[in-house]
């Protein structure tokens, strides 16, 4: 019965470093499309339509 506190103790600490993975792993994510967010930003209106537009007449002359 004198180990019990030490399990407890044991168990509590796999359940922070299982929280610290979480909230990195959330943060990571975060960062990811943050940075997904500014890349597709950071083009001008018409440099999206000419994109969207070469890709259309690439995909229409291959069918």
């Amino acid at each position: 019965m004198e180990d019990y506190p030490m399990r407890m103790r044991q168990r509590m600490r796999w359940w922070k470093v299982l929280g610290l993975a979480g909230l990195a792993g959330v943060a990571a994510t975060g960062v990811v499309v943050a940075r997904a967010e500014r890349r597709r930003r950071a083009y001008t209106p018409e440099e999206i339509r000419d994109r969207l537009r070469e890709r259309h007449a690439k995909a229409s002359s291959s069918s």
